[in-house]
């Protein structure tokens, strides 16, 4: 029930910011998936494991989103120009996604090829129906495809990695107590 919770809870959190960053409702977006994010740190065993994990991806999105941009292969129609990082509704998305790495996705610790393999696919696909949405337009679409692909080729891996990190911390301090 946990792992159908959690996936449904991404996909409200991830309409929500998308949408909301299609029509002027940012704000609204970034609420709704900020409510998800913290019902789901709040109800993980160790909250402070889970928080760490998302804080992690967060800052990993933030650097990642503001490089691409920085790019000029994509726009984000609400974003202001004048600012040099992602947009912010995005970052959440971030955090949003590392609540599903180990729940919804924690079926993909451990299968790193696998791992490589679904972000280059899923990773861009997301942007493609954040496209079709509103929220992102691709000024190269084929230079867009292919960054994304490659980024979230290494992200997806990387983000698993860190969570099985920070797992096997945790449960190392808990067994030394």
């Amino acid at each position: 029930m946990a792992l159908l919770v959690n996936f449904i809870g991404f996909q409200v959190g991830w309409f929500a910011c998308v949408l909301g960053a299609a029509n002027d409702k940012e704000l609204l977006g970034m609420i709704i998936a900020l409510g998800i994010v913290i019902y789901h740190v709040v109800n993980q065993g160790d909250s402070r494991k889970e928080l760490k994990l998302v804080l992690a991806a967060t800052v990993i999105g933030l650097l990642w989103e503001t490089w691409v941009l920085s790019l000029n292969i994509l726009h984000y129609p609400s974003h202001p120009e004048a600012l040099f990082w992602a947009p912010t509704w995005l970052i959440m998305m971030w955090a949003l996604f590392a609540t599903t790495i180990n729940l919804s996705m924690g079926w993909l610790k451990g299968h790193w090829v696998l791992a490589v393999f679904m972000g280059a696919i899923f990773g861009p696909l997301a942007f493609v129906a954040g496209e079709k949405l509103g929220a992102v337009v691709f000024l190269d679409s084929t230079l867009s495809m292919i960054t994304l692909a490659i980024g979230w080729g290494l992200l997806m891996p990387l983000l698993l990695w860190i969570a099985e990190r920070i797992n096997h911390n945790f449960n190392s301090q808990e067994n030394a107590r």
